[in-house]
């Protein structure tokens, strides 16, 4: 809402996630709102904020000062025009915050430190044959320890937030684990982010693993990126999101979550997408050949999976995706499809090319056929989608 009292509330064609007020008792929301357009625009001068949000230049200077002060933004070089003062881009400052980012999987945690632009700093991480709450809590509260305690003490003072993002109803998973049914059971009555709340004095925010890498997609992502798209993340199981109008979807629940969207197998079966395109079929397929198949979990960029093995697995996981494609871009016109994961990017290039081919031989009468392309966040998107969870509550307006 823009105060109709101000000249500025005659601009048109704004976003209105992006439209700042004059009214007094908005300083939080507009500061967001500027801290927001920095980081998607990468930087600004006032001039440039006052116009795309509708704001004073007043209240920008007021704001952009406070900002500055807080550490949040930090001077660009004055760019000098042919009349008037030179003007001052504005940048986010890298070391304005903190934010730590919990990944819980079914075959790793990882734990990271990130900065206001999302560039990991500090990392801890932890293979295991199945994730336990015992095991996990231990983990998350000694990698925090052990992170906090390398940052200074100015460091330390401008953590912000974790994040936690991990496989809902993981105690339905236990057979496609191969794992004992009790061994899982705990998780039903565990509370992974209330137990961290009790324990540390910062917000903990909790999401599910595959929407937060959609998440980090979207917040780290290239900032000229798509505002709408249909996400997909490879990992133990496959999973995704769904962004509209620059904003994560999630409905209800968990919408866009993918992997049970129902798709037809290369032999003409139908089956949930998780038990077509998702990792744990290659690595029971490595298994089966006699092969070690724990360094996938190890090291998502040195895999060492023999092409007879590799091959039909990307045909299989590429067949099954283009299926969900289609389905749903019969309920939204998606201009865009991302393909992220768990994987050398050797092979998510490989993964999207196939997509791409197998899509083009479908009938598409009456849809439009969207663009399809490669994640740009990798391996790391869900932790950094976990260290987004802070970040976007409390500094930004969008993801």
């Amino acid at each position: 809402m823009i105060d109709d009292a101000t000249p500025d509330a005659e601009v048109t064609g704004l976003d209105p996630q992006v439209r700042g007020t004059n009214q007094s008792g908005m300083r939080a929301r507009n500061e967001r709102v500027v801290l927001s357009l920095v980081r998607r625009h990468q930087a600004l001068a006032k001039a440039e904020i006052a116009r795309m949000t509708g704001l004073s230049a007043q209240t920008v200077s007021v704001i952009m000062r406070q900002l500055e002060k807080d550490g949040l933004l930090s001077r660009g070089e004055p760019v000098r025009g042919r009349v008037g003062q030179p003007s001052v881009p504005m940048r986010l400052n890298p070391d304005g915050a903190y934010f730590f980012g919990l990944k819980v999987g079914r075959r790793s945690a990882e734990m990271v430190l990130t900065d206001l632009l999302g560039d990991v700093r500090d990392r801890t991480r932890v293979t295991y044959a199945y994730p336990t709450p015992d095991e996990t809590l231990r983990f998350a509260n000694v990698s925090f320890r052990d992170l906090v305690g390398r940052l200074s003490n100015g460091q330390r003072s401008k953590i912000a937030g974790m994040g936690i993002a991990m496989p809902f109803f993981l105690w339905d998973w236990a057979q496609t684990l191969q794992v004992p049914q009790e061994k899982m059971d705990p998780w039903r009555d565990a509370d992974l982010q209330a137990s961290l709340s009790k324990m540390h004095d910062l917000p903990i925010l909790m999401q599910n693993d595959a929407t937060s890498a959609c998440g980090a997609e979207l917040v780290f992502g290239p900032p000229d990126g798509p505002r709408d798209f249909l996400y997909f993340y490879v990992g133990y199981f496959i999973g995704g999101g769904i962004v509209l109008n620059g904003s994560i979807f999630s409905g209800r629940g968990n919408s866009g979550a993918l992997g049970p969207l129902p798709v037809q197998d290369r032999n003409g079966r139908v089956q949930p997408l998780i038990d077509v395109a998702s990792l744990y079929i290659l690595e029971r397929a490595v298994v089966s050949a006699g092969r070690d198949a724990a360094p996938m979990w190890e090291d998502a960029n040195a895999w060492d999976v023999p092409q007879d093995l590799l091959g039909p697995w990307v045909a299989e996981a590429a067949n099954g995706i283009a299926h969900a494609i289609v389905s749903s871009c019969s309920l939204i016109d998606f201009d865009c499809v991302k393909i992220d994961g768990w994987m050398p990017a050797t092979v998510r290039e490989r993964l999207v090319a196939e997509t791409d081919a197998r899509l083009s031989s479908f009938n598409m009468t009456g849809l439009e056929r969207p663009r399809i392309m490669g994640g740009t966040i990798g391996p790391d998107a869900r932790a950094l989608g976990a260290a987004s969870l802070p970040l976007s509550s409390k500094y930004l307006i969008e993801g």
